[in-house]
């Protein structure tokens, strides 16, 4: 059964044909289609030059016309459409410095992977395959279309595309590719921030992040861009809570947990322990690291800010990692501290990172079960009245504004949230009380 925005693609494929024009899915949805998968997007190939699909349709934006490239609007869903093209010259691992439109032939040859340089003609309702890409579907391999050095020479970033693709699909890196990874990794130091972020967000949010950490080791390339994670290779961690091995392979046993995760606690998972090597310390009775949280959430600003995540994805990412001991201590909270710790913006994160940080080690869930049951129960209650008392109330009793407002603001906060204080009365006779005793 066809997909809404399927229908809306072929009518796009029929529309370049009515005009004499060759026309056919290409790419990633004809991949997905051959493996089950419905497509996100339908990308169109054609032998239409770029004025010419902005002549046949009404709405258009030219979002790469140097390049061949038009994306075309049909009912509020955008498809983008290329001229068949070849290209050479690349100067900066990105960009082509020419580009000629020219065949079917010619453009399957300039794509990135053989399972990404197939076409399906609607017409004909077969899939083209220049470049033995079903082979490889069926034998899940990932395998750049002609020399791997140069696929990686033009987009330096393919290599990162390699192994994500890898993780989404559950395929193996063809060893040829493989090891020219291993061997241009360097490379990947010209790619933008923001490209780096890109593979790496679709990585860690694939089916298998922990895989594509290890690949992204593997070839090298991990150590340009997270250096940081390369360090937690052979921290040794006390083994009475940590029987599962060093900060790296705890980190990545976390990740295994994952299964298309929210790219927030992808990235909460793998820097949660970032600064154990920075805080090791051997002491008498065992291994410690005081203080890893905090300057772990401090190291994760900064790797954010380098790989320029948004600012409100990096504040919830640092909270993860700046506040994933806090669940040990639980138990002895009061009630009013308890109640501040489970209603942190997106406690459902911070409580599934715990989770997979005991699984991942001593695997006792006690204080995941507590803290659970106490969010789920303070969720069905209705929000308490924390506003009872402002600063004009306590100027109206002689304070002047200072340090202690906010500490007498927070000590009312607290006693409602304890439940000894229920109206707006009984907190006014509250401060009255604590500013007689001075």
């Amino acid at each position: 059964m066809q997909s809404k925005k399927e229908e809306i693609a072929r009518e796009v494929v029929a529309a370049l044909h009515k005009k004499g024009h060759e026309a056919y899915f290409a790419g990633g949805c004809v991949r997905d289609k051959l493996l089950g998968i419905e497509p996100k997007d339908f990308d169109i190939a054609t032998s239409a030059g770029p004025d010419e699909v902005q002549s046949i349709f009404s709405k258009t934006i030219p979002v790469g016309v140097q390049f061949g490239v038009v994306m075309v609007v049909e009912d509020e869903t955008a498809f983008e459409v290329a001229t068949f093209r070849t290209e050479g010259n690349y100067k900066d691992g990105r960009h082509p410095g020419t580009v000629k439109f020219s065949t079917l032939e010619e453009d399957a040859k300039r794509r990135d992977f053989t399972v990404n340089g197939l076409y399906f003609d609607i017409k004909a309702q077969k899939v083209i395959d220049l470049v033995g890409g079903q082979q490889d579907l069926k034998a899940k391999i990932i395998r750049t279309i002609g020399e791997a050095e140069k696929r990686f020479a033009e987009d330096h970033l393919r290599m990162m595309r390699a192994v994500r693709f890898a993780c989404q699909l559950g395929f193996e890196i063809e060893s040829k590719t493989l090891e020219a990874v291993k061997k241009y990794s360097d490379l990947i130091e010209k790619v933008s921030p923001e490209r780096i972020r890109d593979e790496l967000t679709k990585t860690l949010t694939s089916h298998e992040p922990a895989r594509g950490i290890r690949l992204l080791d593997e070839v090298k390339l991990l150590h340009h861009f997270l250096p940081e994670i390369e360090k937690m290779k052979g921290v040794e961690q006390p083994s009475e809570y940590h029987p599962e091995g060093d900060v790296f392979v705890h980190t990545l046993m976390l990740l295994d947990g994952l299964k298309s995760a929210p790219i927030e606690l992808a990235m909460g998972c793998l820097l949660h322990d970032v600064a154990k090597p920075d805080t090791f310390v051997r002491a008498e009775d065992r291994i410690r690291f005081h203080g890893h949280d905090r300057l772990g959430a401090e190291m994760s600003e900064k790797i954010c800010k380098r790989l320029t995540f948004s600012n409100s994805q990096t504040e919830l990412i640092c909270a993860l990692v700046a506040e994933h001991l806090r669940f040990k201590d639980a138990f002895q909270m009061k009630v009013s501290t308890l109640k501040r710790f489970l209603s942190m913006d997106r406690f459902d994160l911070h409580l599934e990172l715990h989770r997979l940080d005991c699984m991942a080690s001593h695997k006792k869930l006690d204080a995941y079960e507590f803290c659970r049951t106490k969010w789920e129960e303070f969720k069905s209650l209705p929000p308490p009245p924390l506003k009872l008392v402002t600063g004009k109330d306590l100027i109206a009793m002689g304070l002047k504004p200072g340090p202690e407002f906010s500490e007498i603001i927070r000590s009312v906060e607290d006693a409602i949230l304890e439940g000894t204080i229920k109206d707006r009365e009984q907190a006014l006779a509250f401060v009255k009380g604590k500013i007689s005793k001075g």
